[in-house]
């Protein structure tokens, strides 16, 4: 654990590491039982990241003194094409995947990004399901006013808008961007009036940068359809040089909004939510904190990660992977792919935020540019 972290969450249970993680996968693994990893964690997201590019540069995901004019960016060759996402997107859907969300980088600044959507959606014919694919989307908005009707209109069911603050020389300075605020709530209404709903709003809270932030979103979005998520400032990636004195915990961004319009802690929507859910005691909707520094909730972790190149993660703040772009395009068969992904899943167990310490943190990490959130 992290020297000086208080962990607001109920005591953490002590479990034994066994084996490695993505590396190992197992060409053993059953293609008829559903994947489950050595923690009793079952496989039931994933989110696919398209490019490593953005047309942000936020402090905490690609600051620009890293990632600059000079960054060496994935070639297009090197990115997974469509046709292999939705590909290798079916082989998860008959591992019991319901969930797929579209990561980057940012995701609009793919081009033709509705054909993409129309193959995953196409995924609801392979395996008949009570329940259609949850197709989601994380953006930074900007591009949604000319896409969110096409891109609904392809099969999109809602998405997700990073917005860290409604004050533009604060937003400039965490976007480290051209961009206006208005221009990102010009986005989050077109999704609106396109139907991709209910609409949340991510903000990373950094302690020193957009404290200020945290009550005026909360204030702006209620009483409307869109959520606010209040992220503690985590360390994933190498890049953006996380301190632990830099982390606002998610007690005291409940604490604060409480101060100014009391709330009242509700149940997860589903198993393995990541956001920690409150609703306004005057009915004017909710807001989640995702608390992953001071309240890890790695036992309910059911997502995996394919990165914009093709490497399957098991872990956000994971280092190791599983190359399943190789052997597709050496012409692998769909059953020696599903069997290293299950086998991978099976063989998993990530728990990085629960050990999060002075030796994990010094492991190798994938940047969250290549992996998405």
């Amino acid at each position: 654990m992290t020297p000086g972290v208080e962990r607001d969450a109920k005591h953490l249970p002590v479990i034994a590491e066994r084996g490695s993680n993505a590396a190992d996968g197992e060409s053993e693994a059953s293609l008829t039982e559903a994947p489950v990893d050595r923690l009793g964690r079952p496989l039931a997201d994933l989110r696919i990241s398209i490019t490593d590019r953005c047309n942000f540069r936020c402090t905490y995901c690609m600051p620009r003194e890293k990632f600059g004019a000079d960054y060496p960016f994935l070639a297009r060759s090197e990115l997974l094409s469509y046709e292999e996402i939705a590909k290798l997107a079916g082989l998860f859907v008959d591992a019991g995947v319901r969930k797929l969300r579209i990561t980057g980088g940012e995701p609009l600044v793919r081009r033709d990004l509705p054909v993409l959507i129309k193959q995953l959606r196409a995924l609801d014919d392979r395996q008949p399901h009570p329940q259609p694919l949850d197709l989601a989307l994380t953006t930074n908005g900007v591009l949604l006013p000319r896409l969110a009707q096409e891109l609904a209109a392809a099969g999109l069911n809602r998405v997700t808008v990073s917005l860290d603050s409604l004050e533009q020389a604060e937003f400039a300075r965490m976007t480290d961007s051209r961009y206006r605020v208005e221009e990102v709530l010009d986005g989050i209404r077109a999704a609106e009036q396109a139907g991709l709903g209910p609409i949340k709003i991510n903000t990373v809270v950094r302690k020193g940068q957009n404290e200020g932030a945290i009550v005026e979103l909360a204030r702006h979005f209620r009483g409307t359809n869109a959520i606010v998520r209040f992220i503690e400032f985590m360390d994933v990636g190498t890049s953006n040089d996380w301190q632990l004195a830099e982390v606002v915990s998610a007690r005291e961004i409940v604490r604060r909004i409480a101060s100014e319009f009391p709330l009242e802690a509700i149940d997860a929507n589903y198993p393995g939510e990541v956001a920690s859910r409150y609703r306004y005691r005057d009915g004017q909707g909710e807001v989640g904190v995702i608390a992953s520094v001071t309240q890890p909730f790695c036992g309910g972790c059911t997502r995996a990660r394919l990165s914009s190149e093709g490497k399957l993660y098991t872990c956000l703040f994971s280092g190791v992977s599983r190359d399943l772009k190789a052997p597709l395009r050496a012409g692998a068969s769909d059953e020696e792919l599903a069997r290293l992904i299950r086998g991978t899943w099976n063989r998993r167990t990530d728990r990085y935020s629960e050990l999060r310490g002075e030796a994990t943190m010094k492991l190798p990490k994938v940047e969250l540019s290549h992996i998405g959130g």
